[in-house]
């Protein structure tokens, strides 16, 4: 993975880390997520006419990940109610590189032993700061892991068939933004009111935030291996240790940021030339 690849996949990985806190923060995770997703759909309205048309063959992933990302935003949500984010996020975000890893591995995505060896190690530096929690917890979490490793898997495709992977994101982001805006206007109008004349500046931010991480993230999957690039964009999770601890006053056990050591181990190996 070339240098300047691999610094802005970093790059997204933090705001990616950012809008999650941003949902967490927040007094109401649900329509914390809608307003998000609702500033994402809005930016990508604006710029979508000066870009060209995924190309058709995309046009069927575009569908697919739309569902699957309606389905995503809803969990995360539903996962911050109920878990704090220091351990929620290691867990919805660990299991995702290795299983976007063997998938790529059976459709035939060749990666050097010293990229294997980062993406395991970045799997259980990530897997390690959700250790010590009641696995009470795991379940929303692990399931949303799936629902990551499935849209990775079926954007990566869909960004390289289309020929233009901004294109296909901000198309992304505008499909699936609609429905969950929609469903809030009719179930929650008035608090949705509410929470956006009181928090839209953050909602701006954090719409701003998720459409350029993932806008980078698919881009630089048509540039190197899908496996790859899905294990460096989840070291988001040191951000949200950082975040975590010195935001959102957490605790942070000794233990998590051991396994920020690892996770960090893990990103210096997929740096190692093949």
């Amino acid at each position: 993975m070339p240098l300047s690849t691999f610094l802005l996949v970093l790059v997204a990985a933090a705001l990616h880390a950012s809008w999650n806190a941003i949902v967490k923060r927040g007094p109401d995770k649900q329509l914390g997520t809608v307003v998000i997703t609702a500033s994402a759909a809005l930016l990508s309205a604006v710029v979508l006419p000066f870009l060209p048309l995924p190309d058709a063959r995309s046009w069927p992933w575009l569908a697919a990940s739309v569902a699957l990302q309606v389905a995503y935003y809803a969990l995360v949500a539903r996962c911050y109610q109920q878990v704090d984010m220091s351990v929620a996020y290691p867990l919805m975000r660990g299991c995702a590189p290795i299983l976007v890893a063997m998938a790529a591995l059976v459709h035939g995505e060749q990666l050097p032993l010293s990229a294997w060896s980062g993406i395991v190690l970045v799997s259980i530096g990530i897997l390690g700061m959700a250790l010590g929690t009641h696995r009470a917890h795991w379940g929303l979490p692990l399931l949303t892991a799936c629902m990551i490793a499935t849209y990775t898997l079926v954007d990566a495709h869909g960004a390289r068939l289309s020929g233009n992977a901004l294109s296909y994101t901000l198309w992304l982001f505008l499909l699936s933004g609609l429905p969950l805006t929609m469903r809030a206007l009719m179930q929650r109008r008035d608090a949705l009111r509410a929470h956006v004349c009181a928090h839209w500046r953050l909602g701006l931010i954090g719409g701003i935030g998720t459409t350029t991480s993932y806008a980078i993230a698919l881009w630089a999957m048509t540039q190197a291996p899908v496996a790859m690039v899905s294990a460096l964009r989840e070291t988001s999770i040191l951000f949200a240790l950082l975040i975590s601890a010195f935001l959102l006053g957490e605790r942070v056990p000794r233990g998590r940021w051991i396994a920020g050591g690892v996770i960090v181990a893990g990103v210096i190996l997929l740096r190692v030339p093949s």
